[in-house]
């Protein structure tokens, strides 16, 4: 016998996505290395975050936007 298949509705806009507030301040030092590591390694659950933001001070924000247009692409 074919298996039945349901039909879901999609979640309205509202829905479909819960902020979290940021409640917890990490030094960049504590998290950088965990970050780069796990991109390295490519975890998949690093990938989950990737459309979070993350707040950053206005003077580093301006250099790495410097360092952005400047930057050359690892061969």
């Amino acid at each position: 016998m074919a298996p039945h298949l349901r039909v879901f509705k999609e979640p309205s806009d509202s829905n479909r996505e819960i902020l979290q507030a940021p409640t917890i301040r990490v030094r960049l030092a504590e998290i950088l290395p965990l970050i780069a590591l796990a991109q390295k390694k490519n975890y998949v659950w690093l990938q989950d975050f990737l459309d979070d933001e993350v707040g950053v001070t206005p003077d580093l924000y301006e250099v790495l936007r410097s360092f952005a247009t400047t930057a050359r692409p690892a061969c």
